[in-house]
């Protein structure tokens, strides 16, 4: 390279570091006071992962919370629905074949126990009581037979071995009898009926239906002049108490040990959201369902207002407050990933690390933890979403 004429070396480097210096004031000078280069700084929040931890940011929206045992009454809920009571429930149907010549209850009506449903006219109880007279008529026969034998043979009059023979003939003749009075009592003649002399007996062949308990016919499916038959299959009526009804929950094995018999509950309806319905826990399933991995718990509810109907799906609330504290986060403090709960920690130096939790479900904006947290932590309860998010 030439040097241009009248410059040396030296003096050309010199007027080049001037050049660059003025070149950097000009840029210096057009930059705004809000123009400035970034810069990295130590309390800039990073994203945490799973069992690392994370400067806190100075985030508005973000809240926290030491985690303590609730001193209030503390609840479970369990999903389920309403049910008939197992005893307070009948479903009815003929134990004969016939034709229906009268229905006397109507759909929805209550009924006492022992009132009559419907009439039917069976030919199964002229043949029952036609067999019954005969029997009976035989048995008095070998009766008689065996007593002349008897004293016959007290006589010597009377070989021993016809005297047996007499003997053999009343047994079977008892037992004749008895099988066809078992019958008519199977076709729900009445005992007191059967009791009396033959001749004041008054059986027909009209047979009359009567509710086993006292209830509300719920279901009806028969009518005068159908035929029935003696299928056990083939209800004709359901008669249930509905005063008293029950809940059929699903508790899951790790909530199992907080149900026992006997304890407090609520029914929550949606038809009724603002209405309590009192309940007790009468029985705790011992089966678990392989395909929930639930146990079935049934609760008694009363229903003198008829509110609540079967097949309604509830809300069973239970007292569990006698087993001891818990630890209790709002709902919005636990997040879940890939089926796994988390909160998120403060640690020391305000930090977040985020800790897989379990637990089980109190109310609507509440939750217990089970296992991962201790009485005393701090927690991150508003905001950690937009944690999760980073």
């Amino acid at each position: 390279m030439k040097a241009f004429p009248g410059y040396s070396r030296k003096r050309f480097h010199d007027l080049s570091l001037a050049h660059a210096l003025i070149l950097v004031l000009l840029f210096l000078s057009t930059c705004g006071p809000n123009d400035q280069p970034p810069r990295l700084d130590a309390s800039t929040h990073r994203p945490a992962k799973n069992g690392t931890l994370s400067q806190v940011g100075t985030e508005p929206h973000v809240e926290t919370m030491i985690v303590e045992f609730s001193p209030s009454r503390q609840g479970l809920t369990l999903s389920g629905k309403i049910a008939y009571g197992e005893d307070r429930y009948s479903r009815i149907s003929s134990p004969l074949q016939g034709r229906v010549v009268e229905v006397r209850a109507r759909l929805g009506g209550r009924v006492k126990a022992g009132d009559i449903l419907l009439v039917v006219d069976s030919p199964d109880i002229a043949q029952a009581y036609s067999e019954y007279v005969k029997e009976d008529s035989e048995l008095q026969y070998a009766t008689r037979a065996h007593e002349l034998a008897n004293d016959l043979y007290e006589t010597k009059a009377l070989a021993l071995k016809d005297l047996k023979q007499a003997e053999n003939e009343l047994v079977k003749a008892r037992a004749e009898f008895r099988r066809a009075k078992e019958r008519l009592l199977s076709l729900w003649i009445a005992p007191d009926e059967l009791s009396k002399p033959l001749d004041k007996q008054r059986i027909t062949s009209r047979y009359e239906m009567k509710s086993p308990l006292t209830g509300v016919v719920v279901e009806r499916t028969v009518t005068p002049g159908q035929s029935v038959t003696g299928d056990p299959a083939n209800v004709l009526f359901t008669v249930a108490d509905l005063d008293v009804l029950q809940v059929v929950a699903d508790v899951y094995e790790r909530d199992l040990a907080l149900v026992r018999e006997g304890q407090s509950a609520v029914v929550k309806v949606e038809a009724y959201p603002d209405v309590d319905f009192p309940a007790k826990v009468i029985a705790v399933g011992d089966v678990v369902d392989p395909a929930t991995r639930t146990i079935k718990v049934r609760a008694r509810v009363n229903n003198e207002t008829h509110k609540l109907k079967p097949e309604m799906f509830a809300r069973l609330q239970l007292d569990v407050s006698g087993t001891g504290p818990f630890l209790i986060v709002p709902r919005e403090a636990v997040l879940e990933l890939d089926g796994k709960q988390f909160v998120y920690v403060v640690e020391e130096g305000n930090r977040y690390m985020k800790r897989d939790v379990k637990t089980a479900n109190i109310s609507s904006d509440q939750i217990r933890v089970l296992e991962g947290l201790t009485q005393g932590e701090r927690i991150v309860t508003k905001g950690a979403v937009l944690i999760k998010g980073q």
